[in-house]
C-alpha cells in the first residue's frame, strides 16, 4: 500500500471540497495553497493512484481530458460549460432510458453529458 504524501492528502482534500468535476490543472491551482512547490506531474501521479485504489473516478468527457470527483457521490450527470471548459454536476436524472435502446438491446447503465454555457459565462456575456 502507498504511504499517504502531503501531496496526495492535498489532493484529495481539493477534490472531496469540489461542488463539480476539476480538471488536473484545477486540481493543481486549488492544491498549491496547500501545498506551493506541487507540480502538474505530481498532480497525475497522485490521480492515478487515487483512481488506482478508488477513492475518486475520473469523468470522461468525448474530445477533451478527464476530470476527477469522489466515488462516494450519488448518481449524477454532468454539464460542461462551451465557453469556459468547466464541468458542473447535474443532480437529477431522466429515469429508464432503456426504451430509446434498439429492440432487444438490455441496457445496464447511461451517462449523460449536456452541453452549453454556464450562468457565469452568461452573465459575462451580457
Amino acid at each position: 500500500m502507498e504511504r499517504t504524501t502531503r501531496q496526495r492528502s492535498a489532493i484529495r482534500a481539493v477534490i472531496d471540497a469540489a461542488s463539480r468535476p476539476l480538471s488536473p490543472q484545477e486540481v493543481l491551482e486549488a492544491a498549491r495553497a496547500e501545498v506551493s512547490g506541487l507540480g502538474i506531474a505530481t498532480v497525475y501521479r497522485n490521480l492515478k493512484l487515487l483512481v488506482d485504489e478508488g477513492s475518486i473516478q475520473a469523468v470522461a468527457l468525448p474530445g477533451d481530458s478527464p476530470r476527477y470527483e469522489p466515488t462516494h457521490l450519488a448518481h449524477h450527470h454532468h454539464f460542461q460549460c462551451r465557453s469556459c471548459q468547466r464541468v458542473f454536476d447535474v443532480h437529477g436524472c431522466p429515469g429508464d432510458l432503456a426504451r430509446l435502446a434498439p429492440a432487444g438491446f438490455a441496457v445496464d447503465g447511461h451517462e449523460l453529458t449536456l452541453y452549453g454555457r454556464c450562468a457565469e459565462c452568461m452573465a459575462a456575456q451580457g
